[in-house]
């Protein structure tokens, strides 16, 4: 196949789509999805909400910024985040954009497994006062992602010849957690090596990412060294594989690099820019090692790790 990245269409039968999603993973591990069943109302109700959040004036977006360094979920500020730190550049520059993140709705049911999984539980600040929609609109949008994102593990499971329940007891207590993000028009040229977001790989298991089509947007890392870019696709979802589906894959699958790239300066063009994911994550205490049938006759290349404390390490090393 070629390195472009596919729009798989989900609607039909179901092991030629687990045959389809096995060859682009194995190729680049990012697809788009299309016939998804994902409610374009919630979603556009979801979009325009976060649109909203991030026309609000400075101070009440910075009302419901992240408490403290570390945690989950809030506002984060243009600059607040550098992803290339994710893969140890301590140096790296900031990233030109700004977040909102919120988490699950609400605890799992039976508590916690672990005291720390209470962190990927946190309160979200939501802006109520300022934007009460909010929190409605995501609230819908999230219960779509979280089905989604079942629907996609089952046919990761057949594509991975394993029955297509196998990752179910492994994300039934999913934290998850949404994250809108606008990149401001740029006004004045970056600084050297700044990027809207630096290149990195996701750390979880599936990102699904809504994205608008202005200048200056997502790429990816093709297996020959190039960055491809991946076009908005109208009523599509971008989907790709992060670290711990390779991990679990034995690298069968490939967590690819991916960057956000400055828009070409010309002059009066607007140049913001818009996206949301949606990264469905495993269960906190779910045992992440390599799967039985992705073996093949060797040993495994990683050591067993809990998806939960994997996830929040790599989070807080982003943190500015």
């Amino acid at each position: 196949m070629t390195t472009v990245v596919p729009v798989i269409e989900l609607d039909r039968d179901a092991a030629a789509v687990a045959a389809e999603l096995d060859e682009v993973c194995r190729e680049i591990g990012f697809f788009q999805v299309a016939g998804h069943g994902v409610d374009p109302g919630a979603a556009d109700a979801a979009w325009r909400a976060a649109r909203a959040f991030f026309d609000l004036p400075l101070p009440a977006r910075t009302a419901v910024a992240m408490p403290e360094p570390g945690y989950p979920f809030g506002y984060s500020p243009v600059s607040g985040e550098s992803l290339a730190r994710s893969l140890g550049s301590d140096t790296a520059p900031a990233d030109l954009k700004e977040s909102f993140n919120a988490g699950p709705p609400e605890p799992p049911a039976g508590g916690f497994t672990e005291p720390d999984e209470a962190t990927a539980y946190a309160p979200t600040p939501w802006p109520d006062a300022d934007l009460p929609e909010l929190r409605r609109a995501w609230r819908r949008y999230y219960d779509e992602m979280l089905a989604l994102g079942a629907r996609l593990m089952s046919l990761s499971a057949l594509a991975l010849a394993l029955p297509p329940d196998y990752f179910a007891d492994k994300i039934d207590r999913s934290a998850s957690s949404l994250r809108a993000l606008n990149y401001p028009e740029q006004d004045r040229p970056p600084e050297p090596g700044q990027l809207r977001a630096g290149a990195h790989t996701d750390y979880g298991m599936l990102t699904v990412l809504r994205q608008d089509d202005a200048p200056g947007g997502l790429q990816v890392r093709a297996p020959d060294g190039r960055w491809v870019d991946v076009p908005s696709v109208p009523g599509a979802f971008v989907v790709n594989i992060g670290d711990l589906m390779a991990r679990w894959t034995n690298d069968r699958w490939r967590s690819t690099l991916h960057r956000v790239v400055n828009p070409p300066p010309r002059p009066g063009r607007p140049t913001r820019r818009q996206s949301m994911a949606f990264f469905f994550n495993a269960n906190w205490s779910a045992r992440v090692e390599c799967l039985p049938t992705c073996l093949d006759g060797g040993s495994p290349r990683y050591p067993p790790v809990l998806a939960g404390p994997h996830l929040m390490g790599k989070f807080r090393a982003t943190m500015s």
